[in-house]
């Protein structure tokens, strides 16, 4: 489209494997120039002749050597990056055959990885593979290898009252106590009953009463749950069998679980499930609602035990009688002990009842509160059932938080939940639990 010059020349690609058009025609103009300047000469001076052919041939070297420097010229000139887009370029050998070449840029590099994983096998390490997957298993395989027993229940919403109902009906060949607890050897059968959650809001649970001693045992108790339709329907139910044990925590036989999601709920139905082991061997002792205030200018501590939920069963019959004992231990003395009312036939007892301790403002960072639960028995000690200590010498983060933010905010109420724990983890990492047992 444009004259080459000799000064700059601009190179659009890669030389084709053919000499350009242009350098043909500007070769062959300066061939017929030199050939027409020869032959003038040889006519105007045939005498001389062989002076003037070697001066032609010379003439003829120096534009060789000349367009030799042009195109060297030319190669250094050069632009780094080509104005227009360059398609993948062929290289054709001195044969026939023709080989194309891609630029290696848009090879993909080789990964030895790639050749370690052809060599695996998925199969092996699918879900269906395990052989602990319990949900690959019909209820008569998990019966055969781990005989915990079945379970008949029966599910059914509500949709008039939006509310579900469940109902435990019985359970069958449970096994023995001795699977359970090393202690209870001696014992024949076991004292199931059952603990009825809905996942994951583990904390509004139910139970039905101890069926004592069987291993067969018939339950007809219905319970009801006050949630809408499609919260239900994210829920999922947890149905534990659990043996009562008066002298010890009570233990986990096996449980059963069913998201409601895939059932039909408005329907409902019955169904005999197969009991699967729990990774929760022993069962929760229960939590305490509890507020704290201090008065700096009266220098009083006031507590408020408000309420508990899902204590731990110490009567067979008719449930439990619970009330709290409250201890002040200032440094390692017991100054003074005060104890709640005591709540009839329940584990979740509602208490609202408020109790003053007199500590002045420079002792309160050397006061401890145990707070313990106990069933009432009338014909023997009361059954401990759990206990906690909020202040100096506390059990636990939770409880450590707790009287964090009493100092942090004095003359308001702070109140929090607790999750009990036994008497012998409280004594292990408290010296105030050690003072008032």
């Amino acid at each position: 489209c444009c004259q080459p010059n000799e000064e700059e020349v601009e190179i659009l690609g890669p030389f084709p494997a053919q000499t350009p058009s242009w350098l043909v025609n500007d070769c062959k103009d300066e061939k017929e120039t030199n050939s027409e300047a020869i032959a003038f000469d040889a006519s105007a001076t045939p005498q001389k002749s062989s002076p003037k052919r070697q001066s032609s041939n010379w003439e003829m070297s120096r534009s060789t050597y000349s367009l030799a420097r042009q195109l060297s010229s030319m190669e250094s000139q050069r632009p780094s990056s080509p104005l227009v887009d360059i398609k993948p370029i062929e290289f054709w050998a001195m044969g026939s055959r023709k080989e194309a070449v891609q630029p290696a840029i848009l090879r993909k590099p080789y990964d030895k990885s790639e050749d370690y994983f052809r060599k695996l096998e998925p199969q092996l390490y699918s879900a269906d593979s395990s052989g602990d997957d319990v949900d690959s298993l019909t209820d008569d395989e998990i019966v055969l290898r781990y005989q915990l027993g079945m379970l008949h229940f029966s599910i059914q919403y509500d949709l008039v009252h939006n509310h579900l109902s469940v109902r435990v009906i019985e359970a069958r060949d449970l096994p023995p106590p001795v699977s359970c607890d090393v202690s209870r050897q001696d014992m024949a059968h076991s004292n199931p009953y059952v603990k009825i959650s809905l996942l994951p809001d583990n904390k509004n649970s139910r139970q039905t009463g101890v069926k004592r001693k069987t291993q067969n045992p018939v339950f007809e108790e219905r319970f009801s749950f006050k949630l809408p339709f499609l919260e239900a329907q994210r829920r999922t139910l947890l149905l534990s069998v659990i043996d009562f044990d008066k002298f010890s925590r009570h233990c986990v036989i096996g449980k059963v679980t069913m998201p409601l999601g895939d059932v039909d709920l408005v329907k409902g139905g019955h169904w005999w499930k197969a009991l699967v082991p729990s990774s929760q061997n022993e069962v929760e002792l229960g939590e305490l609602l509890l507020s704290l205030t201090y008065l700096p200018s009266a220098g009083r501590l006031n507590v408020d035990i408000i309420r508990a939920k899902q204590l731990l069963q110490t009567d067979m019959c008719q449930g439990s009688d619970p009330f709290v004992k409250i201890q002040l231990v200032t440094g390692l003395k017991l100054v003074k002990t005060k104890k709640t009312s005591c709540m009839k036939g329940t584990i979740d007892p509602f208490y609202n009842e408020s109790f003053s301790f007199k500590v002045p403002q420079e002792e309160l960072s050397e006061v401890s509160l145990v707070f313990s639960v106990y069933g009432h028995n009338m014909k023997s000690s009361n059954d401990f059932v759990g206990r906690i200590v909020i202040g100096r010498f506390s059990t636990g983060p939770p409880e450590a938080n707790h009287w964090l933010r009493l100092l942090g905010s004095q003359r308001t109420p702070v109140e929090q939940w607790h999750t009990l724990r036994s008497r012998a983890e409280c004594d292990r990492v408290s010296l105030a639990s050690l003072e008032v047992t």
